[in-house]
């Protein structure tokens, strides 16, 4: 993997944690997602 690609899969991990934490709880509910997961949904968002 190269260095541009690492970093923008680091940018897209940050602003989907950023995104997703500054949720509500309840809004978070609504997706599926417990405030717990936030760093696992993120990674996964990575990984596709």
């Amino acid at each position: 993997m190269n260095v541009a690609r690492s970093f923008n899969n680091w940018r897209k991990y940050r602003q989907t944690v950023g995104e997703l934490g500054r949720m509500s709880t309840r809004e978070l509910q609504d997706l599926g997602i417990n405030r717990a997961d936030i760093h696992s949904v993120a990674r996964q968002s990575v990984a596709r």
